[in-house]
């Protein structure tokens, strides 16, 4: 009588073959796209070694200090659902089957664990266990195990097959951590970049400050010397014209005489401007009430061409140590900047008030001013603006948008000079068609030192 039990036999190990074959190509292609170790460990245990005829697996993962291994992925009965594994063993190196397996490097095969006395029982009894360590240039990073209920499970194909998909595994988390190390490599080299392009950045501007300040300090001194010397000039000519105008009784020469008179004492302001802006003038600090001086240089110089000064002086304000003359220089110039961007006339508001300047706020004013407690004078303007491309100019000496003959395009910086002289700094916020605001910081003086010196008028 004929028995097909062989050939049954035959054909099923055929087909499994086959089928374990289809599973270890299917790994191989989908090892491209997998892009962690996490997704790695999981992929093998449900999608590799759960379809090649094993009932469990259970992957563990060895610690950087190759001392302990955890379970970090499973199939079976260990993983109920998603990812998710019931009671996640650790287990130390040495201890048990499988941490002797990560300690000795080696795969082993128990043929019954009711025989083996390293054997740990998990959530349920096995009688047979196969364990292949993961091994990465040369370290252990994790074991492949597999138990079964009966003894004997596990033979040498079974073997062939695990090791070929730990080698698999390992070759991946080979590429993983080159990946790891390029991007790392890649962030560091970004990083890198990034602070050197700070680095020269911020020289740049260094170098572009120390250039601005010698420029500024050459002018200086040439404006500087240049104004004692015609200011010596102007003092001989004025003397003597004096003298001839003494002299002098016709009606014409008398004219003559005016006319050089005035001319030299135009020359004269020019020279004392000339002085102010290459800080040559000494200043003499004492404490200010700048609602008191605001008010009284308002009302003994008001503006002309229909245009009219409103005063918005802040309650219980800081008073500041300053030069009250210099003070009265930089109103004086901002009042007057105010009133020529008026030609038809309009109205300026001079406000006061204390604020706590922080280091935030510097980037308006184009300096490093320290942070703490200012006393802010602001002109405000409702003329015709300074066009955008023009703010950066208009602090620069010399410059002027008025015709020849009318200014001396000085103004502006001796705001600048005598604001950084006194501890301050200067900004200005304008709109075409809107108008012009120029704020003066000026550092307050502490408490306890005439703090709230103030009027209301």
């Amino acid at each position: 009588m004929y028995n097909p039990a062989p050939l049954r036999a035959q054909v099923w190990g055929q087909d499994h073959e086959a089928s374990s074959l289809r599973t270890l190509n299917t790994f191989a292609v989908d090892l491209i796209g997998i892009p962690s170790a996490e997704d790695l460990f999981w992929y093998v245990a449900q999608n590799v070694v759960g379809r090649l005829n094993f009932v469990d697996c259970v992957i563990y993962q060895a610690d950087d200090a190759q001392t302990e291994l955890r379970q970090v992925a499973a199939w079976g009965e260990k993983n109920p659902y998603g990812r998710n594994i019931i009671n996640p063993l650790v287990i130390p190196f040495g201890r048990g089957i499988t941490g002797q397996v990560a300690q000795t490097q080696r795969a082993v095969i128990v043929d019954d664990l009711l025989q083996d006395k390293n054997y740990i029982p998990d959530t349920q009894l096995a009688r047979s266990e196969i364990c292949v360590p993961l091994v990465f240039r040369g370290r252990v990073v994790g074991v492949i195990d597999s138990e079964h209920p009966e003894p004997h499970a596990f033979g040498e194909a079974e073997l062939e097959i695990l090791s070929t998909v730990a080698a698999m595994t390992g070759a991946k988390l080979e590429l993983l951590a080159e990946a790891q190390r390029s991007t790392r490599r890649y962030q560091d080299l970004m990083a890198s970049h990034a602070q050197l392009t700070l680095e020269i950045n911020n020289r740049k501007a260094l170098e572009a400050k120390l250039f601005e300040a010698k420029k500024l300090e050459a002018i200086g001194r040439l404006a500087g010397r240049f104004a004692h010397e015609f200011n010596n000039l102007l003092t001989v000519i004025l003397g003597n014209l004096e003298f001839l105008e003494e002299d002098m009784a016709g009606p014409e020469s008398g004219q003559y005489l005016s006319d050089a008179s005035t001319a030299a004492s135009r020359g004269a302001r020019l020279m004392q401007d000339m002085l102010i802006f290459a800080q040559r003038t000494r200043l003499e600090p004492s404490i200010i009430d700048m609602n008191a001086l605001v008010h009284d240089f308002c009302r003994s110089h008001p503006l002309e061409r229909n245009s009219e000064t409103d005063l918005h002086l802040g309650e219980r304000l800081w008073s500041v140590s300053a030069d009250a003359k210099a003070v009265e220089n930089i109103l004086s110039n901002l009042l007057e900047n105010a009133q020529d961007a008026m030609p038809s006339g309009g109205r300026v508001i001079v406000q006061t008030e204390n604020i706590r300047h922080h280091l935030g706020a510097n980037a308006l004013f184009g300096t490093d001013l320290l942070p703490g407690r200012y006393v802010r004078l602001s002109v405000t303007d409702d003329g015709i603006g300074i066009p955008e491309d023009r703010l950066s100019q208009i602090f620069d000496p010399f410059y002027t948008s008025k015709p020849v003959g009318s200014g001396t395009g000085l103004g502006l910086s001796i705001v600048r000079g005598l604001a950084q002289q006194l501890g301050g700094a200067v900004a200005v916020e304008s709109e075409v068609g809107r108008g012009t605001t120029f704020q003066v910081l000026l550092p307050a003086v502490f408490e306890g030192a005439n703090d709230f010196l103030t009027i209301k008028r």
